[in-house]
């Protein structure tokens, strides 16, 4: 029988020490439809997602196993007895191969790293302050990011996938902090720098803590921070963007002034960070799509951009700066095309489609290696630097959509 798109999966050992590798088939040999056909359950620890172990032959289709929090190794087996066009994403659609091409008849072995995560944090010492879940919204209820699953989403023009394993490993983390310009989108045609982040930095996990809606002092009192904070580790990165939604006046409780408290938190972030022997990097925030009459883009984000550069400059971090990046790209667009690089059919004006997230992603490469960090060793090889002035054409921008699409419009918009 051809093969076309099952993962042949080992899921009758779940404790997963460093040395395991979930096989429990013969490699090249399909499993039977009772095996490999199954909805997911957490009695089973397995299985399709959504609906999907009923898709057809070059249709995508989500698959997960039930797994502990932390970073884990997947190595993939692609191709087929006929060609093959396979881009896999993780959890909440991170983009980790994009368009790998398998000729008919051979095989090719590619692998990534995921993070998974839960809610939950240690308990506080007796009489302690602090508490034992993150507070998602509601938003976030049911989504990949939040559970004991690791989830693949298998896509691409025609997917080919003949085997995979999965491997507990410990490496450097990259933790994502900041609002829904950075978060992991649930939905299309929504998408977000953050996670295109993994298929730029293959070498070390990714872990997007970043949410729609959310400011420096939600994080906190969300028990976001917390929860980034006991899982970091020395010699991990901690990127941090936020603004968006810190300048609101209009949100009281969450407010920031540019020259007061938004540096202060800034200050206090980075010191918790570094508490931990990890590297704080200060990212500012994207400019909105928001031209003047002579094809500029207006700044939207009044003295927010200038004091996060103070901020990198007199603590010694390292500052990629997508203010003026995004200014250039959307420039380099133009009034005409940059609606094409964002979402709701381009009538967003401040969050991305996948073509804006791509190119925002490559922004942030191109930063990690201007800012001369060590994370630079872990970009992928095929990355060759980003000139956001010279963007590619949004005309020939093809990335396999997700197959989870909603209207709703990201929180805090």
């Amino acid at each position: 029988m051809k093969l076309f798109a099952f993962i042949l999966l080992f899921v009758a050992t779940l404790n997963l020490s460093p040395a395991t590798i979930l096989e429990p088939w013969p490699r090249g040999v399909e499993p039977t439809a009772e095996q490999g056909r199954v909805p997911y359950s957490d009695e089973r620890g397995y299985g399709y997602e959504l609906g999907t172990e009923s898709h057809l032959p070059g249709a995508p289709f989500l698959y997960s196993i039930k797994v502990p929090e932390g970073n884990y190794r997947v190595t993939i087996t692609l191709g087929g007895e006929e060609a093959g066009d396979t881009t896999i994403k993780a959890e909440s659609r991170r983009l980790m191969l994009e368009s790998i091409a398998t000729p008919p008849g051979e095989t090719i072995i590619r692998s990534f790293l995921v993070n998974v995560r839960n809610t939950n944090i240690p308990p506080p010492e007796k009489n302690a302050p602090g508490g034992t879940a993150v507070l998602i919204n509601e938003r976030e209820v049911g989504s990949f990011t939040w559970d004991d699953k690791l989830t693949l989403e298998i896509n691409g023009r025609w997917p080919v996938v003949q085997h995979i394993s999965v491997m507990p490993v410990a490496l450097p983390t990259v933790f994502l902090l900041g609002d829904s310009t950075v978060t992991d989108q649930r939905w299309e045609d929504g998408a977000s720098w953050g996670q295109m982040l993994p298929r730029f930095l293959p070498g070390v996990a990714v872990a997007n803590h970043a949410e729609s809606g959310e400011t420096m002092k939600s994080f906190i009192t969300g028990l976001r921070l917390a929860k980034v904070l006991g899982q970091l580790r020395p010699g991990d990165y901690v990127f941090i963007q936020f603004g968006h939604n810190d300048q609101k006046m209009q949100w009281p409780q969450t407010y920031v002034a540019a020259h007061s408290t938004y540096p202060a938190y800034l200050r206090a972030f980075i010191a918790e960070v570094r508490l931990r022997d990890a590297t704080p990097v200060l990212v500012t925030s994207m400019q909105r799509r928001t031209f003047d009459e002579h094809g500029k883009i207006t700044n939207t984000h009044g003295d927010y951009p200038s004091a996060v550069r103070a901020i990198a400059a007199e603590q010694h971090v390292a500052l990629i700066d997508l203010d003026r990046m995004s200014t250039t790209l959307y420039e380099a667009l133009g009034p005409a095309r940059a609606p094409l690089a964002f979402a709701a059919g381009g009538k967003d004006a401040t969050h991305h489609n996948n073509y804006g997230a791509y190119a925002l992603a490559q922004c942030v490469a191109q930063g990690i290696r201007d800012a001369g960090l060590r994370l630079a060793d872990a970009l992928a090889d095929d990355f060759s630097g980003f000139d956001p002035a010279q963007p590619d054409d949004p005309a020939t921008f093809n990335l396999s959509a997700s197959p989870l699409r909603s209207d709703q419009r990201p929180r805090g918009n």
